[in-house]
């Protein structure tokens, strides 16, 4: 079973979220929150796997919480949830260490899907959301893509594949047939890259790639 904790400062809104997630059979509803501080205590107590969390809620807004839960030991997945897809919200998640992040009209099983999928390791962004983080890169300045490939710059050369493919949303297995390499060796990379650019997750090194603009290149 997913276990899975819901943060939202609407109970109308966590009982529809319980709601669909349990209906899937696989995932588990482990604990609720209503404000960004209960949801800190929540993962401390009940050690999800994953969170779906609101992004504006009071005493704590979500991206602050996001901030506080990737502090602690093995932290889980965050997904972020919002009515809103104003950049600032996208970016702020993002830059925070979010797995995901989805709008709240998104479709029952898109939701289901997408908590499996962060549980499993990949990243999950709705596609109005996708298409903003698209735009913006597109208009980034020099200095931003300088910076970006200077902080590439520490990772060997397979390294740079991996975190290229991973950049252009491929799977383990599917990095592992396009570069020749089993998946239990790609995962290496992933981690080793991770630690060596000071990231948290696969959305992270997307985004570093793409800010760098090297998220086109195949080799």
């Amino acid at each position: 079973m997913i276990r899975v904790l819901i943060a939202d400062d609407e109970a109308l809104v966590r009982t529809g979220l319980r709601m669909i997630l349990e209906s899937a059979g696989d995932i588990a509803v482990v604990a609720e929150a209503q404000t960004g501080a209960e949801v800190v205590d929540a993962v401390a107590r009940h050690w999800p796997q994953v969170v779906l969390m609101d992004v504006r809620m009071p005493r704590m807004d979500g991206v602050t919480a996001l901030q506080h839960i990737n502090r602690s030991p093995n932290p889980p997945k965050v997904v972020m949830l919002t009515t809103f897809d104003r950049e600032e919200y996208v970016y702020g998640a993002l830059r925070a260490g979010a797995a995901g992040f989805l709008l709240k009209d998104t479709a029952p099983r898109d939701l289901i899907a997408a908590v499996r999928a962060v549980a499993e390791g990949s990243a999950m962004l709705s596609p109005t959301v996708t298409r903003r983080v698209l735009d913006a890169f597109a208009g980034q300045q020099a200095a931003d893509v300088r910076a970006a490939r200077e902080r590439l710059a520490v990772l060997t050369e397979r390294e740079r594949q991996v975190v290229r493919a991973v950049a252009r949303g491929l799977s383990n297995a599917e990095i592992a047939r396009e570069l020749g390499m089993t998946q239990t060796t790609v995962k290496t990379h992933v981690s080793r890259s991770l630690s060596k650019l000071g990231l948290t997750n696969r959305v992270q090194i997307a985004l570093l790639v793409r800010d760098a603009g090297e998220s086109g290149r195949a080799g």
